[in-house]
Protein backbone atom coordinates (compact mmCIF):
# COMPACT_ATOMS: atom_id res chain seq x y z
CA UNK A 1 0.00 0.00 0.00
CA UNK A 2 1.72 3.28 -1.35
CA UNK A 3 1.55 5.97 1.86
CA UNK A 4 3.42 8.80 1.07
CA UNK A 5 2.59 11.54 -1.39
CA UNK A 6 4.74 14.18 -2.38
CA UNK A 7 3.48 17.77 -3.58
CA UNK A 8 5.42 20.14 -5.51
CA UNK A 9 4.91 23.82 -4.11
CA UNK A 10 8.41 25.42 -4.64
CA UNK A 11 7.36 27.27 -8.04
CA UNK A 12 7.50 31.37 -8.49
CA UNK A 13 4.15 31.73 -9.94
CA UNK A 14 5.06 34.39 -12.02
CA UNK A 15 1.90 34.45 -14.30
CA UNK A 16 0.26 35.46 -11.47
CA UNK A 17 1.81 38.54 -10.88
CA UNK A 18 1.33 40.77 -7.91
CA UNK A 19 -1.07 37.82 -6.32
CA UNK A 20 2.36 36.03 -5.89
CA UNK A 21 4.70 38.95 -4.81
CA UNK A 22 3.98 37.77 -1.65
CA UNK A 23 2.74 34.67 -1.17
CA UNK A 24 3.53 31.24 -2.79
CA UNK A 25 1.51 30.27 -5.16
CA UNK A 26 0.04 26.77 -3.44
CA UNK A 27 -0.68 29.31 -0.72
CA UNK A 28 -3.14 31.30 -1.96
CA UNK A 29 -6.84 31.06 -1.06
CA UNK A 30 -9.27 28.86 -2.45
CA UNK A 31 -12.28 29.29 -0.37
CA UNK A 32 -10.88 30.75 2.82
CA UNK A 33 -7.88 28.59 3.05
CA UNK A 34 -4.93 27.70 1.08
CA UNK A 35 -5.32 25.94 -1.68
CA UNK A 36 -2.68 22.85 -0.47
CA UNK A 37 -4.66 22.28 2.20
CA UNK A 38 -7.31 21.02 -0.46
CA UNK A 39 -4.31 18.71 -1.93
CA UNK A 40 -3.55 17.57 1.14
CA UNK A 41 -6.87 16.54 2.36
CA UNK A 42 -7.63 14.92 -1.11
CA UNK A 43 -4.68 13.10 -0.36
CA UNK A 44 -5.73 11.53 3.57
CA UNK A 45 -9.20 10.72 2.20
CA UNK A 46 -7.55 8.60 -0.19
CA UNK A 47 -5.23 6.66 2.95
CA UNK A 48 -1.52 8.78 1.99
CA UNK A 49 -0.60 10.07 5.60
CA UNK A 50 2.55 10.27 4.92
CA UNK A 51 2.87 13.66 2.88
CA UNK A 52 5.61 15.84 1.99
CA UNK A 53 6.05 19.27 0.84
CA UNK A 54 9.09 20.23 -1.34
CA UNK A 55 9.14 24.44 -0.93
CA UNK A 56 11.30 26.47 -2.31
CA UNK A 57 10.02 30.32 -3.22
CA UNK A 58 8.80 31.86 0.33
CA UNK A 59 8.97 28.70 2.05
CA UNK A 60 8.95 29.82 5.24
CA UNK A 61 5.04 30.19 4.84
CA UNK A 62 4.60 26.99 3.35
CA UNK A 63 6.62 25.49 6.66
CA UNK A 64 4.55 27.91 9.28
CA UNK A 65 1.18 27.21 8.06
CA UNK A 66 1.93 23.30 6.76
CA UNK A 67 4.46 21.09 8.59
CA UNK A 68 3.65 19.06 11.67
CA UNK A 69 1.31 16.19 13.02
CA UNK A 70 -2.45 16.53 12.22
CA UNK A 71 -5.75 14.65 12.06
CA UNK A 72 -7.96 14.50 8.98
CA UNK A 73 -10.48 12.74 7.42
CA UNK A 74 -10.36 10.45 10.81
CA UNK A 75 -6.53 9.88 10.70
CA UNK A 76 -3.14 10.70 12.00
CA UNK A 77 -1.31 12.18 9.04
CA UNK A 78 2.07 14.00 9.33
CA UNK A 79 3.18 16.54 6.88
CA UNK A 80 6.91 17.49 6.28
CA UNK A 81 8.29 20.32 4.26
CA UNK A 82 11.43 20.33 2.59
CA UNK A 83 13.20 23.56 1.80
CA UNK A 84 15.13 23.40 -0.93
CA UNK A 85 18.23 25.18 -0.76
CA UNK A 86 18.68 26.80 -4.03
CA UNK A 87 16.07 26.41 -6.95
CA UNK A 88 16.65 23.24 -8.18
CA UNK A 89 13.73 23.07 -11.00
CA UNK A 90 10.69 20.23 -10.75
CA UNK A 91 13.19 18.02 -11.41
CA UNK A 92 15.84 18.79 -9.59
CA UNK A 93 13.60 19.36 -6.11
CA UNK A 94 13.11 15.78 -6.25
CA UNK A 95 16.69 15.21 -5.35
CA UNK A 96 16.06 16.46 -1.86
CA UNK A 97 13.79 13.49 -1.58
CA UNK A 98 16.84 10.81 -1.24
CA UNK A 99 16.46 10.69 2.38
CA UNK A 100 12.49 10.08 2.65
CA UNK A 101 11.29 8.79 -0.14
CA UNK A 102 9.76 5.42 -0.10
CA UNK A 103 10.22 2.58 -2.79
CA UNK A 104 6.75 4.35 -4.36
CA UNK A 105 5.37 7.81 -4.09
CA UNK A 106 2.73 9.51 -5.34
CA UNK A 107 3.22 12.89 -6.59
CA UNK A 108 1.35 15.97 -7.42
CA UNK A 109 1.69 19.52 -8.84
CA UNK A 110 0.99 21.92 -5.77
CA UNK A 111 -1.25 24.58 -8.41
CA UNK A 112 -3.56 21.85 -9.75
CA UNK A 113 -6.25 19.72 -8.58
CA UNK A 114 -7.55 16.89 -10.92
CA UNK A 115 -10.72 14.92 -9.89
CA UNK A 116 -8.51 11.44 -9.85
CA UNK A 117 -9.45 8.19 -7.63
CA UNK A 118 -5.66 8.35 -5.97
CA UNK A 119 -6.25 5.21 -4.34
CA UNK A 120 -6.97 3.16 -7.60
CA UNK A 121 -4.09 5.19 -9.44
CA UNK A 122 -1.80 4.55 -6.98
CA UNK A 123 -2.23 0.40 -7.06
CA UNK A 124 0.10 -1.73 -9.15
CA UNK A 125 -1.42 -4.61 -10.36
CA UNK A 126 0.16 -8.37 -10.62
CA UNK A 127 2.13 -8.62 -14.24
CA UNK A 128 2.11 -4.90 -14.49
CA UNK A 129 4.88 -4.24 -17.07
CA UNK A 130 7.97 -2.66 -15.68
CA UNK A 131 7.88 1.37 -15.13
CA UNK A 132 9.74 4.35 -13.57
CA UNK A 133 6.92 6.96 -13.55
CA UNK A 134 3.07 5.71 -13.90
CA UNK A 135 1.05 9.24 -15.46
CA UNK A 136 -1.97 10.61 -15.02
CA UNK A 137 -3.92 11.59 -18.25
CA UNK A 138 -7.06 14.10 -19.55
CA UNK A 139 -8.23 14.01 -23.06
CA UNK A 140 -8.49 18.04 -24.51
CA UNK A 141 -10.02 18.44 -27.36
CA UNK A 142 -8.16 21.93 -28.44
CA UNK A 143 -4.25 21.28 -27.88
CA UNK A 144 -3.49 24.87 -28.52
CA UNK A 145 -2.65 25.57 -24.88
CA UNK A 146 -1.73 22.17 -23.45
CA UNK A 147 0.98 20.18 -24.70
CA UNK A 148 -0.20 16.52 -25.43
CA UNK A 149 1.54 13.53 -25.01
CA UNK A 150 1.78 10.07 -27.69
CA UNK A 151 0.58 7.30 -26.12
CA UNK A 152 0.79 4.01 -27.64
CA UNK A 153 -0.30 0.55 -26.09
CA UNK A 154 -0.24 2.19 -22.33
CA UNK A 155 2.93 3.76 -22.71
CA UNK A 156 3.90 7.37 -23.30
CA UNK A 157 6.23 7.66 -26.53
CA UNK A 158 6.39 11.37 -26.37
CA UNK A 159 5.52 14.92 -26.11
CA UNK A 160 4.55 17.29 -27.93
CA UNK A 161 4.29 21.33 -27.74
CA UNK A 162 1.05 22.89 -27.72
CA UNK A 163 -0.73 23.37 -30.84
CA UNK A 164 1.08 20.40 -32.36
CA UNK A 165 -1.88 18.33 -32.50
CA UNK A 166 -5.75 19.56 -32.32
CA UNK A 167 -6.23 17.45 -29.96
CA UNK A 168 -5.20 14.35 -27.48
CA UNK A 169 -4.13 13.59 -24.25
CA UNK A 170 -2.51 15.99 -21.84
CA UNK A 171 -0.34 15.22 -18.44
CA UNK A 172 -2.59 16.09 -15.63
CA UNK A 173 -0.22 16.49 -13.17
CA UNK A 174 -0.58 13.34 -11.10
CA UNK A 175 2.34 10.68 -10.97
CA UNK A 176 2.92 7.30 -9.36
CA UNK A 177 6.46 7.42 -9.04
CA UNK A 178 9.11 4.51 -8.13
CA UNK A 179 12.32 5.60 -6.04
CA UNK A 180 14.89 4.44 -8.79
CA UNK A 181 13.81 7.40 -10.42
CA UNK A 182 16.06 9.38 -8.13
CA UNK A 183 18.87 7.98 -9.52
CA UNK A 184 18.40 9.27 -12.92
CA UNK A 185 18.11 13.29 -11.62
CA UNK A 186 22.22 13.99 -11.50
CA UNK A 187 22.18 17.46 -12.81
CA UNK A 188 20.20 20.60 -10.98
CA UNK A 189 18.70 22.61 -11.70
CA UNK A 190 15.99 20.27 -14.59
CA UNK A 191 12.84 20.02 -14.80
CA UNK A 192 10.77 16.61 -14.90
CA UNK A 193 8.61 17.72 -17.94
CA UNK A 194 11.64 19.13 -19.66
CA UNK A 195 14.53 17.22 -19.33
CA UNK A 196 13.79 13.62 -16.89
CA UNK A 197 10.18 12.44 -19.24
CA UNK A 198 11.37 12.70 -22.71
CA UNK A 199 14.40 10.60 -21.37
CA UNK A 200 11.83 7.87 -19.75
CA UNK A 201 9.56 8.36 -22.84
CA UNK A 202 12.33 7.17 -25.29
CA UNK A 203 13.03 4.15 -22.85
CA UNK A 204 9.54 3.05 -22.59
CA UNK A 205 9.48 3.83 -19.00
CA UNK A 206 6.13 6.26 -18.27
CA UNK A 207 2.68 4.08 -18.56
CA UNK A 208 -0.14 6.77 -19.03
CA UNK A 209 -3.31 5.91 -17.11
CA UNK A 210 -6.11 8.22 -19.15
CA UNK A 211 -9.38 9.53 -17.47
CA UNK A 212 -11.61 12.18 -18.75
CA UNK A 213 -12.22 14.23 -15.71
CA UNK A 214 -12.23 17.57 -14.03
CA UNK A 215 -8.92 19.40 -14.24
CA UNK A 216 -8.18 23.03 -12.59
CA UNK A 217 -4.79 24.81 -12.71
CA UNK A 218 -4.51 27.91 -10.89
CA UNK A 219 -1.31 29.21 -12.26
CA UNK A 220 -3.07 31.77 -15.08
CA UNK A 221 -5.48 34.65 -13.22
CA UNK A 222 -8.53 33.54 -14.93
CA UNK A 223 -8.18 30.09 -13.57
CA UNK A 224 -7.64 31.24 -9.93
CA UNK A 225 -10.75 33.25 -9.99
CA UNK A 226 -12.47 30.60 -11.16
CA UNK A 227 -11.26 28.30 -9.03
CA UNK A 228 -13.41 28.99 -5.63
CA UNK A 229 -16.95 28.33 -7.28
CA UNK A 230 -15.51 25.22 -10.21
CA UNK A 231 -14.27 23.47 -6.93
CA UNK A 232 -16.88 23.76 -4.36
CA UNK A 233 -19.08 22.46 -7.21
CA UNK A 234 -17.24 19.27 -8.16
CA UNK A 235 -16.38 18.54 -4.65
CA UNK A 236 -20.02 18.09 -4.05
CA UNK A 237 -21.19 14.66 -4.19
CA UNK A 238 -23.10 12.04 -3.25
CA UNK A 239 -22.39 9.80 -0.60
CA UNK A 240 -22.94 6.39 0.83
CA UNK A 241 -22.84 5.81 4.57
CA UNK A 242 -21.88 2.23 6.03
CA UNK A 243 -22.52 0.77 9.15
CA UNK A 244 -19.76 -1.59 9.41
CA UNK A 245 -20.46 -4.71 12.02
CA UNK A 246 -22.54 -6.84 10.10
CA UNK A 247 -22.96 -4.63 7.12
CA UNK A 248 -19.14 -4.82 5.95
CA UNK A 249 -17.58 -7.14 7.94
CA UNK A 250 -18.57 -10.12 10.43
CA UNK A 251 -20.37 -9.39 13.76
CA UNK A 252 -18.70 -11.76 16.09
CA UNK A 253 -19.70 -9.30 18.96
CA UNK A 254 -17.73 -6.06 19.82
CA UNK A 255 -15.46 -7.20 16.80
CA UNK A 256 -11.99 -4.94 16.70
CA UNK A 257 -8.54 -7.01 16.27
CA UNK A 258 -7.78 -6.74 12.84
CA UNK A 259 -7.43 -10.64 12.87
CA UNK A 260 -10.66 -11.45 13.22
CA UNK A 261 -11.66 -8.89 10.64
CA UNK A 262 -13.93 -10.71 8.08
CA UNK A 263 -15.34 -9.10 4.91
CA UNK A 264 -18.89 -10.04 3.98
CA UNK A 265 -19.98 -10.97 0.59
CA UNK A 266 -19.36 -7.91 -1.70
CA UNK A 267 -18.91 -6.08 0.70
CA UNK A 268 -15.35 -4.84 -0.24
CA UNK A 269 -16.80 -4.39 -3.93
CA UNK A 270 -19.14 -2.32 -3.33
CA UNK A 271 -16.99 -0.14 -1.72
CA UNK A 272 -14.94 -0.16 -4.93
CA UNK A 273 -17.73 0.46 -7.34
CA UNK A 274 -19.12 3.50 -4.66
CA UNK A 275 -15.54 4.85 -5.66
CA UNK A 276 -15.68 4.20 -9.34
CA UNK A 277 -18.50 5.89 -9.25
CA UNK A 278 -17.23 9.14 -7.74
CA UNK A 279 -19.36 9.47 -4.84
CA UNK A 280 -18.13 9.74 -0.51
CA UNK A 281 -17.74 6.32 1.04
CA UNK A 282 -17.80 6.84 4.89
CA UNK A 283 -18.42 4.41 7.79
CA UNK A 284 -20.52 5.36 10.60
CA UNK A 285 -20.52 2.71 13.29
CA UNK A 286 -21.39 2.55 16.80
CA UNK A 287 -18.71 0.80 19.38
CA UNK A 288 -20.31 0.45 22.83
CA UNK A 289 -17.55 -1.40 23.60
CA UNK A 290 -15.14 1.12 23.88
CA UNK A 291 -17.82 2.79 26.37
CA UNK A 292 -17.78 -0.86 28.36
CA UNK A 293 -14.16 -1.09 28.62
CA UNK A 294 -13.94 -3.86 26.27
CA UNK A 295 -11.32 -2.09 23.88
CA UNK A 296 -10.33 1.39 23.02
CA UNK A 297 -9.98 4.20 20.17
CA UNK A 298 -6.89 2.96 19.17
CA UNK A 299 -8.01 -0.51 18.89
CA UNK A 300 -10.70 0.11 16.75
CA UNK A 301 -8.93 1.92 14.96
CA UNK A 302 -6.30 -0.19 14.11
CA UNK A 303 -9.02 -2.62 12.94
CA UNK A 304 -9.85 0.56 10.14
CA UNK A 305 -6.14 0.60 9.25
CA UNK A 306 -6.91 -3.27 8.24
CA UNK A 307 -9.74 -2.56 6.51
CA UNK A 308 -8.24 0.14 4.39
CA UNK A 309 -5.31 -2.36 4.19
CA UNK A 310 -6.99 -4.90 2.53
CA UNK A 311 -9.53 -2.36 0.66
CA UNK A 312 -6.29 -0.41 -0.83
CA UNK A 313 -5.00 -3.90 -2.19
CA UNK A 314 -7.56 -3.75 -4.55
CA UNK A 315 -7.20 -0.39 -5.35
CA UNK A 316 -10.50 0.73 -3.14
CA UNK A 317 -10.46 2.91 -0.06
CA UNK A 318 -12.91 4.08 2.48
CA UNK A 319 -12.87 8.29 2.53
CA UNK A 320 -13.35 8.19 6.52
CA UNK A 321 -14.64 6.25 9.48
CA UNK A 322 -16.31 7.67 12.11
CA UNK A 323 -16.91 5.56 15.67
CA UNK A 324 -19.41 6.25 18.29
CA UNK A 325 -17.78 5.50 21.78
CA UNK A 326 -20.80 5.95 23.46
CA UNK A 327 -23.16 3.78 25.60
CA UNK A 328 -25.59 4.47 28.05
CA UNK A 329 -24.46 1.58 30.65
CA UNK A 330 -20.91 2.04 29.73
CA UNK A 331 -18.21 1.86 32.45
CA UNK A 332 -15.86 4.06 31.31
CA UNK A 333 -17.47 7.50 32.93
CA UNK A 334 -15.96 10.10 29.62
CA UNK A 335 -18.21 7.74 27.17
CA UNK A 336 -21.11 6.31 29.92
CA UNK A 337 -23.67 8.10 28.72
CA UNK A 338 -25.95 8.69 25.43
CA UNK A 339 -24.41 11.00 22.58
CA UNK A 340 -25.95 12.85 19.82
CA UNK A 341 -23.62 11.15 17.15
CA UNK A 342 -24.63 7.11 19.04
CA UNK A 343 -27.27 5.44 16.17
CA UNK A 344 -29.79 6.15 15.96
CA UNK A 345 -29.11 9.68 16.21
CA UNK A 346 -27.85 11.22 13.22
CA UNK A 347 -25.04 12.77 14.71
CA UNK A 348 -22.30 10.69 12.81
CA UNK A 349 -23.92 11.59 9.98
CA UNK A 350 -24.25 15.48 10.18
CA UNK A 351 -20.60 16.01 11.40
CA UNK A 352 -19.47 14.25 7.96
CA UNK A 353 -22.22 16.42 5.99
CA UNK A 354 -20.53 19.66 7.94
CA UNK A 355 -16.85 18.25 7.11
CA UNK A 356 -17.14 17.45 3.76
CA UNK A 357 -19.19 18.48 0.44
CA UNK A 358 -21.64 16.05 0.76
CA UNK A 359 -24.69 16.36 -1.62
CA UNK A 360 -27.46 14.43 1.30
CA UNK A 361 -30.09 14.32 -0.88
CA UNK A 362 -28.68 12.00 -3.21
CA UNK A 363 -27.09 9.99 -0.53
CA UNK A 364 -27.53 6.31 0.83
CA UNK A 365 -27.04 4.78 4.07
CA UNK A 366 -26.65 0.64 4.48
CA UNK A 367 -27.66 -0.66 7.49
CA UNK A 368 -28.33 -3.91 9.12
CA UNK A 369 -30.63 -3.23 12.59
CA UNK A 370 -33.35 -0.36 12.62
CA UNK A 371 -31.36 1.93 13.95
CA UNK A 372 -29.49 2.66 10.91
CA UNK A 373 -32.16 3.28 9.50
CA UNK A 374 -33.67 5.84 12.09
CA UNK A 375 -29.96 7.85 12.20
CA UNK A 376 -30.31 7.90 8.34
CA UNK A 377 -33.77 9.09 8.02
CA UNK A 378 -33.11 11.74 10.74
CA UNK A 379 -29.91 13.00 8.93
CA UNK A 380 -32.36 13.00 5.57
CA UNK A 381 -30.59 10.37 4.01
CA UNK A 382 -32.61 7.30 1.90
CA UNK A 383 -31.98 4.61 4.10
CA UNK A 384 -31.16 0.97 2.91
CA UNK A 385 -31.68 -2.09 5.86
CA UNK A 386 -28.93 -4.65 4.59
CA UNK A 387 -29.88 -7.29 6.94
CA UNK A 388 -28.06 -10.50 5.00
CA UNK A 389 -26.93 -11.64 1.34
CA UNK A 390 -24.80 -9.88 -1.34
CA UNK A 391 -23.82 -5.71 -0.27
CA UNK A 392 -23.13 -5.40 -4.37
CA UNK A 393 -26.44 -6.79 -5.67
CA UNK A 394 -28.63 -4.56 -2.77
CA UNK A 395 -26.32 -1.55 -3.64
CA UNK A 396 -27.37 -1.67 -7.76
CA UNK A 397 -30.60 -2.35 -6.59
CA UNK A 398 -30.85 0.57 -4.20
CA UNK A 399 -29.46 2.61 -7.63
CA UNK A 400 -32.01 1.78 -9.52
CA UNK A 401 -34.79 2.02 -7.03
Amino acid sequence: MVRQCVILVGGLGTRLGELTKSVPKPMLPVNGRPFVEILIEEAARFGFDRIVLLAGYLGGQVVEHCAGHRRIAGREIDVRVILEPEPAGTGGALTFLRDVAEEEFLLMNGDSWFDLDLREFATVEPGTAPFLLRMALRPVADASRFGTVALEDGRVRAFLPRGTAAGGVMNAGIYLVRRALLDRITVKPCSLEGDIFPVLADEGLIEGRERDAFLIDIGVPADYAAAPELLARHRTRPAVFFDRDGVLNHDEGYTHRPDDLVWLPGARETIRQVNRMGWYAFVVTNQGGIARGLYGIKDAEAFHARMSEDLAAMGAHIDEFRLSPYHPEGVVPEFARMSDCRKPNPGMLLDLAAAWPVDMARSLMFGDVQTDMQAAAAAGVRGVLHPDGNLLERLEGALKG
